[in-house]
């Protein structure tokens, strides 16, 4: 079987649509995040200090799809920057959630006030 036949058998599989999608979802956060990072010119050890985590944790975070709201806040606040998450539906944008950045204090969600 050829490189061009296994691909097209891959992709022409039950559910394959949904996986590639899954994995250009866990690529664009993972370059995403790394990009964010390296424009604030900081490395994977600075950032694990900033937050109160080990490097390894960082490389993880960068790599993973299942990050969690409270994780990426403080991600981008030890960068200096803040968390919007919004829905989208057609021409309508509904914000359910803004982060205050580094003047954010670092509490736990369950602390601040709402």
């Amino acid at each position: 079987m050829s490189l061009n036949q296994w691909e097209k058998k891959v992709l022409d599989a039950r559910g394959a649509e949904e996986r590639v999608r899954e994995v250009e979802d866990e690529l664009r956060l993972a370059a995403g995040l790394t990009a964010l990072r390296e424009r604030a010119g900081i490395s994977q050890r600075e950032l694990a200090k900033r937050i109160g985590v080990s490097q390894p944790r960082i490389a993880a975070i960068e790599r993973s799809r299942n990050v969690t709201i409270d994780v990426l806040e403080q991600y981008v606040t030890a960068l200096g920057a803040r968390l919007e998450v919004s829905v989208v539906q057609g021409r309508r944008r509904t914000s359910l959630l803004s982060t205050h950045g580094a003047d954010k204090s670092r509490t736990a969600p369950s602390q601040r006030s709402a």
